[in-house]
């Protein structure tokens, strides 16, 4: 539990980090610290909102996600529906762990499927997703959110194109967006609050490529207040935001000419469901202590907008 003192410490320490920010653009990578958003501002006017969720339904809207996009076991954990939730007017993915196994929804449909693996005793979390529901090409797409406040996993808004698998020394067929994963929670004691961007392409095997705007410090605390993410696509480029303002640029390998799908996720550090290690540094999961769990991301809405 943090104390009145080290409550006082944290917003101390994390002043100072923002003055540092602020002082010079070197410093942040000089000491891993995430970048201070400095651009333009996003122009709504530019823009007509064409798809959205509100969350505003007492359950998961089907005609808008789907649960299918990699069912069962995701890294050092397991996705299942159950940890998908629409309350009091928010999407909730929880996160925790389970000694039983949860019900197997999946295995008369997937079995024979290579993405399909028994559910067993471990870290379960969820994970929603637009394919085959609704795809989109260039425009603005942002959502609203809170991080899970723990160790060991991350959060992520996303957006995916199955050509992101051709392997042809290009992004222009399709490239994984990362509008913003959830890594550093771990920082989150001595207030370097942040969340990194960027992109892949050209598959997940020897060939793959990828690029990143860096770490994006957040002002405000993103474990309990809620934050603005986007993405604004166009056929030149990748424009990043936090809270409307711009916090970085990238086109490396070409940007993605073809519609794209949206993501949802809460991922563990680890592998073959066993959760362990400090993968991108999200630090190491533990049960400890309690009322860290269940962690949850909660999402206020999603919209996507067109160019007028």
């Amino acid at each position: 539990m943090i104390t009145k003192g080290e409550d006082k410490m944290k917003v101390l320490l994390k002043s100072i980090i923002t003055v540092l920010m602020l002082v010079s653009a070197v410093l942040p990578d000089f000491f891993s610290l995430g970048k201070v958003p400095q651009g333009k501002t996003i122009d709504l006017d530019e823009f007509e909102l064409v798809w959205s969720d509100e969350f505003d339904g007492e359950k998961l809207d089907k005609s808008k996600w789907t649960y299918e996009w990699w069912v069962t076991e995701r890294k050092g954990g397991y996705w299942h529906e159950d940890m998908v939730s629409v309350e009091d007017g928010n999407l909730v993915i929880r996160s925790q762990y389970f000694d039983e196994p949860l019900k197997n929804n999946y295995y008369d449909k997937w079995h024979n499927q290579i993405d399909f693996k028994e559910y067993k005793p471990g870290w379960y979390t969820g994970a929603i997703s637009t394919i085959n529901l609704y795809e989109q090409k260039y425009g603005y797409f942002e959502a609203r959110c809170k991080l899970p406040a723990a160790y060991g996993l991350w959060s992520a808004f996303w957006m995916m194109n199955d050509q992101v698998e051709n392997v042809d020394g290009s992004g222009q067929d399709g490239t994984e967006v990362d509008i913003f994963e959830s890594f550093y929670y771990k920082d989150h004691w001595w207030g370097n609050d942040c969340v990194v961007s960027g992109i892949h392409y050209d598959g997940y095997g020897e060939a793959h490529k990828n690029d990143s705007i860096g770490k994006t410090f957040i002002e405000n605390d993103p474990y309990t207040e809620f934050n603005t993410y986007g993405l604004e696509w166009n056929e030149s480029e990748y424009i990043f935001y936090l809270n409307g303002v711009e916090t970085g640029r990238l086109s490396t390998g070409g940007v993605s000419q073809n519609p794209e799908y949206l993501l949802l996720t809460v991922e563990f550090s680890g592998e073959n469901g066993i959760a362990s290690g400090d993968r991108h540094g999200a630090g190491n999961i533990n049960k400890t202590p309690k009322e860290n769990w269940p962690a949850e991301f909660v999402v206020d809405y999603v919209r996507c907008y067109q160019y007028k």
